[in-house]
């Protein structure tokens, strides 16, 4: 299979026809190596509009909604990123330019992910999803969805930092930016979307008695 070739059709059918339009994305997103971020014998697939499975359940994020995603966290090179549960944005947002810190709670998706993203430049961590490593963040971003609003993850961001996510408590989901200021947080909309959960994120049951 020719994987360069399948990059810019992807880019030009999935992501540029659904108002991406931001070049420096087309050009990380169209260089980026998405086949490396599924094991082997998933590899046809990465470049179709599917979301194939990275390893334990983990999935990599539908192209155009990963476009969208990436473009409305407005990242700019010479920012500090988080990647959570977004093994193949950490290695786009590298691509532009940013430091990025790629973290999961699963070890097996860093088995199959962790080359590439060592040749991206991006560090890796397995730890709680709901534990942001580090702080000062000017971007954060998951591949998967939320159930609820993560506070965790908006603490960690810088002031001026975006966090950029698909929170999901039905059948379709809606991406957000949330952006952190001095006095206070905004939330904005951005496109409907279906990625996975991420259920451990999930609130714990309350029982009245």
């Amino acid at each position: 299979m020719d994987f360069a070739a399948a990059r810019k059709v992807m880019v030009d059918s999935q992501v540029r026809v659904n108002d991406v339009t931001n070049r420096e994305l087309h050009a990380a997103m169209g260089s980026v190596e998405r086949e490396r971020f599924v094991s082997p014998e998933r590899a046809f697939s990465a470049y179709a509009d599917v979301m194939p499975e990275v390893a334990a359940g983990r999935r990599l994020m539908l192209p155009r909604d990963m476009g969208k995603l990436l473009e409305g966290a407005e990242a700019k090179a010479g920012e500090k990123a988080l990647a959570i549960a977004a093994p193949y944005a950490a290695a786009v947002l590298a691509k532009v330019g940013l430091k990025v810190t790629a973290q999961d709670s699963v070890q097996d998706v860093f088995d199959v992910t962790g080359a590439a993203l060592a040749d991206y430049g991006v560090e890796t961590v397995v730890a709680p999803l709901g534990q942001p490593v580090g702080e000062g963040y000017d971007v954060i971003i998951s591949e998967a969805a939320v159930p609820v609003r993560q506070d965790a993850w908006i603490a960690a961001l810088a002031n001026g930092g975006r966090l950029v996510v698909v929170e999901r408590s039905g059948p379709i989901g809606k991406a957000v930016v949330y952006v952190k200021g001095a006095e206070g947080v905004s939330r904005r909309e951005l496109f409907d979307a279906t990625p996975d959960l991420l259920a451990e994120l999930a609130p714990a049951p309350a029982f009245a008695l």
